[in-house]
């Protein structure tokens, strides 16, 4: 015979092991040192003024875009 499941239990389960995942993908994404945000923050920094050095600006070649 099939084995009785007790649907209460399961759901139960699976919500507890739906919430374990969410706190897992929590504890890696907020749960660094203030250090290592700095330095993160700082790499974006980085990244973001480089990209805005390669921006070619319109108003540098004197033609206007309007």
């Amino acid at each position: 015979m099939a084995e009785i499941v007790n649907l209460r239990r399961a759901r139960k389960a699976k919500a507890r092991s739906e919430a374990e995942a969410q706190a897992a993908q929590n504890r890696i994404e907020f749960g660094r040192t203030k250090a290592e945000r700095k330095l993160t923050e700082a790499e974006k920094a980085l990244q973001a003024a480089r990209l805005e050095g390669h921006r070619l600006d319109a108003a540098k070649d004197g033609k206007d875009k309007a």
